[in-house]
């Protein structure tokens, strides 16, 4: 099982994150461009959780999970099924205000692998993970605070 754990800092205010982060529409690819543009199915939606089904870019990978993001400043995502990634799988996304105003997104993955492409994208995650989920994080933050004003 391993464990990934990163941090970013932006520039807007937390409301932004998690509202690109819930949404599953076509411009998804675009903000977490590691998802693949044309692998996003949302199953069932709440006002605050959502199931969905989405690709990798890498891999190929896919998972279907259920987001919940009722606790506010936290997006959950816990994985149902996967071709690499099982159950006690989950994503959690905490996204609090910075003292500038903007905001700090914390992120802790952790994956069970649950196939033999699991176990070899773990090892490979395990050597460089903490690199990988940091610029991908990064590269997020920065598509946002190109679309959106600084919070002030």
């Amino acid at each position: 099982m391993g464990r990934v754990h990163v941090r970013a800092h932006g520039s807007f205010a937390p409301d932004v994150f998690t509202a690109a982060l819930t949404d599953f529409g076509p411009g998804r690819a675009e903000v977490f461009g590691n998802t693949a543009a044309d692998a996003v199915q949302v199953h069932e939606r709440g006002e605050t959780w959502a199931e969905v089904t989405e690709g990798s870019t890498t891999g190929p990978v896919w998972q279907r999970s259920r987001y919940d993001w009722s606790t506010p400043g936290e997006v959950r995502i816990d994985v149902l099924d996967s071709n690499a990634f099982g159950p006690g799988s989950r994503w959690l996304y905490r996204v609090t205000p910075a003292s500038d105003g903007g905001s700090e997104i914390d992120l802790s993955i952790v994956r069970v692998p649950n196939s033999a492409k699991g176990r070899l994208l773990d090892l490979l995650l395990r050597a460089g993970g903490g690199l990988f989920f940091s610029r991908d994080l990064r590269r997020t933050v920065h598509t946002l605070e190109s679309r959106v004003r600084p919070a002030t």
